[in-house]
């Protein structure tokens, strides 16, 4: 299998971590979560074929910019069914309750649906989608080879909020010790926030779900 190549870019008032994963060639690309001003995004991927963009969950500050890099790229966009109507209502994606952060988001419906067990072959590579509800109710993790996209499920130290609407702790404790602690402990997580980690890490330290517990 050729060498996946991932680069994150910083988007948006939140910071949000977006991901551009490119094949050996650097010719196709895969984005995931495309915040919020995706200017720098949009210069990067000018010359790139994009197959996709994947949304690990619909909260605003990981779909603000789909709708730029969308109409840029003319890609299709893939969600859980669970969180579909969040794209075109920007009550449910929480934009309207931030308004000092960002006025009203909204984009066209995706064109896909994710769920549990389901496999993308997207540039030359296998992506496996696990539903991992818990900090939103359509919240999926992507593991391509030992590379794991977890929105914001998991973190280095630390997990999502569960206190948003349509956050469940339980859901969100289950998603991560019965599917991503279940994975082994080399792969390297790429959370939606802050810097990268292990599940071996995050097993052996994370103080709100460390195994050590």
């Amino acid at each position: 299998m050729s060498k996946l190549n991932i680069q994150s870019f910083q988007l948006g008032p939140l910071q949000t971590n977006c991901y551009l994963l490119t094949d050996e060639s650097g010719e196709r690309g895969v984005i995931i979560d495309p915040g919020m001003g995706p200017k720098r995004l949009l210069e990067r991927i000018e010359s790139i074929h994009i197959e996709a963009i994947l949304l690990t969950h619909a909260h605003f500050d990981h779909m603000g910019g789909v709708d730029e890099v969308r109409k840029a790229k003319g890609c299709p966009v893939y969600i859980h069914d669970l969180e579909a109507e969040w794209l075109v209502n920007a009550q449910l994606n929480g934009s309207m309750r931030w308004k000092d952060v960002t006025p009203p988001l909204t984009t066209d419906p995706a064109e896909y649906a994710l769920d549990e067990g389901q496999t993308l072959e997207l540039i030359g590579h296998k992506f496996s989608v696990m539903h991992t509800p818990g900090h939103s109710p359509g919240s999926i993790s992507l593991l391509c080879g030992s590379d794991l996209f977890s929105g914001d499920v998991l973190f280095r130290s630390s997990i999502g909020r569960t206190d948003l609407p349509g956050g469940r702790e339980r859901d969100l404790y289950d998603s991560i010790r019965l599917k991503l602690f279940k994975l082994p402990d080399d792969v390297t997580v790429y959370s939606g926030h802050g810097p990268k980690t292990t599940i071996g890490f995050e097993k052996a330290n994370n103080p709100f779900v460390g195994l050590q517990r």
